[in-house]
């Protein structure tokens, strides 16, 4: 399951990067094509997510150190797409882009260096 999440968030940042890249180009419709796709990435990354979390709630010590790395999952998740719209709408995303670089060195610092990975 381990390798279908992390394989999950890698689709994820592409495609984010993607539609990204052709709003800025202004190409509403292929941007507005591939965040839909990116909607149901983030389906199956929460799926998958979830079910590494389950795994901790059997009384394991790091328990508390999985859902903080879970929420700081949906915290990216809800900022990448923030930033989608916002960038739609012309908005500054200064502010948004400092979430996502804290939200993810959160989730790599405890997904690769203190959590299993062999869940």
């Amino acid at each position: 399951m381990t390798h279908m999440h992390i394989t999950a968030w890698a689709l994820g940042f592409i495609l984010f990067a993607l539609a990204y890249m052709m709003l800025k180009q202004g190409k509403e419709k292929p941007a507005k094509i591939t965040q839909m796709i990116l909607r149901l990435d983030y389906l199956f990354i929460l799926y998958t997510g979830g079910d590494l979390i389950a795994y901790y709630f059997n009384g394991s010590p790091l328990l508390p150190e999985a859902i903080i790395k879970g929420l700081a999952g949906v915290w990216i998740i809800a900022v990448m797409e923030m930033m989608l719209v916002k960038l739609r709408k012309q908005k500054s995303l200064k502010g948004l882009w400092i979430q996502f670089v804290i939200a993810v060195i959160i989730v790599l610092v405890l997904g690769f260096f203190r959590l299993p990975m062999s869940v």
